[in-house]
């Protein structure tokens, strides 16, 4: 009997995770497939300095915090429950790419991530679906950002306002 095939989705907790988590229940389903929900955590300052300074309570709490909003994340995308799709939710302590690459390892896995938030987060730190794009060994499917989200992000750069210096500067003195 061979393996089941799985549809592995990462998820954060934000609304373009929770778009690509409907996305991998819907594959799930269509596909009779399990679905493999991942959320990669790091402890504060990352791997270095919990090699510097080991601090296991504090370890343990993240991966009890990493568990709880993972948990959280699915209670918000599907708040009547996941019926008809057999499920199974991994908190796994590691960089999000890799962690999920190493999930997705099977001869008839999918990875499905959703894009990231843009430039300038890539700026701060690596894309994640880049990274899954590039060294995974299964499809990956993509889900772009929610149109409301990326209305808003539009919304924000059209009406940000920068204030004169003059203007700034005598706001700040009249309190």
């Amino acid at each position: 009997m061979g393996e089941r095939r799985r549809v592995v989705v990462g998820v954060s907790g934000s609304l373009g995770s929770l778009a690509a988590l409907h996305r991998a229940a819907e594959e799930a389903r269509r596909t009779g497939a399990e679905l493999l929900t991942v959320l990669a955590w790091m402890p504060p300052g990352g791997e270095h300095s919990v090699r510097r300074a080991p601090c296991p309570p504090l370890v343990s709490a993240c991966r009890e915090a990493a568990v709880e909003r993972l948990g959280t994340a699915l209670g918000e995308a599907f708040p009547g429950g996941l019926a008809g799709v057999p499920l199974q939710c991994v908190a796994v302590r590691g960089e999000a790419g890799p962690a999920l690459v190493a999930a997705a390892d099977g001869p008839d896995d999918v990875l499905i991530v959703g894009t990231g938030g843009g430039r300038w987060r890539r700026w701060l730190r690596p894309s994640v679906t880049n990274y899954c794009v590039r060294h995974a060994g299964c499809p990956v499917l993509t889900v772009p950002r929610p149109q409301l989200l990326r209305e808003l992000a539009s919304f924000e750069r059209r009406n940000t306002y920068h204030l004169p210096l003059e203007t700034m500067e005598m706001t700040g003195s009249s309190h």
